[in-house]
């Protein structure tokens, strides 16, 4: 007699496989705003950084914890946006020296690098600073001594002890107290290699490049599981991270640009590939 029962086993994985794809599945209906349902296929490259910066902006996810982060637009994320690299580098060099953006270096382990609107960074500042009045904290002058002296004149990633405290100094009598101050608002960090130096720092971002770190390897992975390891690029924009709360168009994006996926056309649309290790 035919055995009719099929493997408990078996049934319980491809019942397992088919809620994990259910899952990572997102459709237009579910995103926050309409203006959010756009296409990666109709805004995947730009004609220059300047108009990159300001779509992937408006495009930043909306998340419960990007409410205190200023939206931020990863270096890689502009490599795949604009075509050529090269000019990635001149104009953003130009936004920079211009005061339009701010680069920060990101604490990932890795080359990452974010970049933020400085009117976006400077509101954050007015924030952190009111915040801290609120709650009665003294020496809060430093926030604007910081804005003033700190943030218009030195537009690297970094800065050293003597020049903050003489840049500081140009507001008032500066104190250790201020520099701590900085620090616990998530404005400095120290650098490991040099107790001296101070690397610019997004506050509050921390969960979120942790996050990315997430997110980038459960991107991977999923299109790893595939066979020749790729999807259509309109398949996989639809699909939701577990374990990021940035979306997958931001994660595409960064990854395109740091080389561990490439994208090429087809007939039937753009596909995504990982690269080749």
């Amino acid at each position: 007699m035919k055995n009719n029962c099929s493997n408990p086993e078996t049934s319980a994985a491809r019942g397992k496989k088919r809620r994990r794809e259910e899952e990572e599945e997102v459709g237009c209906s579910q995103a926050a705003n309409e203006d959010e349902c756009f296409s990666l296929q109709d805004e995947l490259t730009f004609s220059d950084t300047s108009v990159a910066l300001r779509i992937i902006r408006a495009q930043f996810p909306r998340i419960d914890q990007a409410a205190s982060v200023p939206p931020f637009i990863l270096q890689s994320q502009l490599y795949s946006s604009v075509s050529d690299r090269t000019q990635v580098d001149r104009e953003l060099e130009r936004l920079r020296r211009d005061k339009v953006v701010r680069v920060f270096k990101l604490n990932t382990g890795q080359n990452d690098h974010a970049v933020v609107f400085l009117d976006d960074y400077l509101n954050q500042v007015d924030r952190i600073a009111q915040r801290m009045e609120d709650k009665k904290h003294n020496d809060t002058e430093i926030f604007k001594w910081f804005k003033e002296h700190v943030l218009d004149s030195k537009l690297e990633p970094s800065i050293g002890h003597h020049e903050l405290c003489t840049l500081l100094s140009l507001g008032g009598k500066v104190k250790d107290a201020h520099i701590t101050l900085l620090i616990n608002a998530g404005l400095l960090t120290r650098q490991l290699i040099d107790p001296d130096m101070y690397w610019f720092t997004i506050p509050s971002i921390g969960k979120l490049w942790k996050a990315l770190l997430q997110g980038r390897k459960e991107l991977l992975s999923l299109l790893k599981r595939k066979r020749h390891k790729e999807m259509f690029l309109s398949e996989l924009e639809k699909k939701r991270l577990r374990y990021s709360p940035l979306d997958m168009r931001f994660h595409i994006r960064d990854l395109i640009g740091s080389a561990h996926l490439k994208i090429f056309q087809t007939t039937s649309g753009l596909v995504v590939r990982v690269s080749n290790d």
